[in-house]
């Protein structure tokens, strides 16, 4: 039983190491172009969800003057 775990834990890392061989790896720029993207999308999002907090707030600050 022991030795049949052993040749498919063996055969499982012949096949990882098969799937990994076919990865295509980004070249340097593309790497770069990729993180500008994100970035620049987390730094939209950072800005709107920061206002749309920031309008929130005040709303609620209004209603509890008015109903406070």
């Amino acid at each position: 039983m022991a030795l049949s775990g052993i040749k498919n834990f063996v055969q499982f890392l012949k096949e990882v190491k098969l799937e990994l061989s076919k990865i295509v790896w980004p070249g340097f720029n593309e790497f770069i172009g990729s993180t500008l993207i994100v970035l620049i999308v987390i730094c939209f999002f950072s800005i709107y969800l920061g206002l749309v907090d920031f309008g929130f707030a005040s709303l609620m600050k209004q209603v509890f003057i008015v109903y406070g």
